[in-house]
């Protein structure tokens, strides 16, 4: 019996896949009640200005075939955050719930994980995290879903440099005016 227990929580420690840390749509609900101010920081520490908008709440899915041939669906909750040039504006927690409540309510939003655009250079996508007083922008990466059917090797081999067979005269130095 404790072997078995044992194999299946080895087994759920081998399938952990980051979406698990990506915070729900009913988080950011049970989180809003207890701030007095909606905060979004990016991971490099800069602050979304404090005169944000949530431009959209709602769903998205995203239907599509990887290079393996699988076909997938995505659905993702999205907020939009957008700056304008009223200063003086400031998003309560509130208010914020009411519009999840409302596209909740409107769009049949289910909960699931959030996505949030924010504009930079580009609109960038970012999942969500909170640190106990502020949500955290966490930049989002592109992968290959089927690195089986692409031969991407499933670990990268490393070589130590100094363990390189170098020929020496074969070399470049300073001194040699080679580059």
């Amino acid at each position: 019996m404790l072997l078995s227990i044992f194999l299946l929580v080895f087994i759920a420690i081998l399938h952990l896949d980051y979406k698990e840390f990506i915070m729900k749509l009913s988080e950011v609900k049970q989180i809003l009640p207890t701030l007095e101010n909606v905060e979004f920081q990016l991971e490099n520490g800069t602050y979304v200005p404090e005169h944000f908008h949530v431009t959209e709440v709602g769903m998205i899915t995203k239907n599509f075939i990887d290079c393996g041939g699988v076909i997938r669906s995505e659905k993702v909750v999205n907020f939009q955050l957008w700056n304008a040039d009223d200063f003086e504006h400031r998003l309560k927690p509130n208010k914020l719930l009411n519009i999840i409540k409302l596209s909740e309510d409107k769009l049949r939003i289910e909960d699931f994980d959030i996505e949030v655009e924010y504009q930079s250079d580009t609109i960038g996508k970012y999942d969500l995290e909170f640190n106990g007083k502020t949500f955290i922008l966490k930049s989002k990466t592109t992968a290959c879903l089927a690195q089986d059917a692409c031969g991407i090797p499933t670990e990268k081999l490393n070589k130590n440099l100094a363990q390189l067979n170098v020929n020496s005269t074969n070399t470049c130095t300073p001194e040699s005016g080679c580059c």
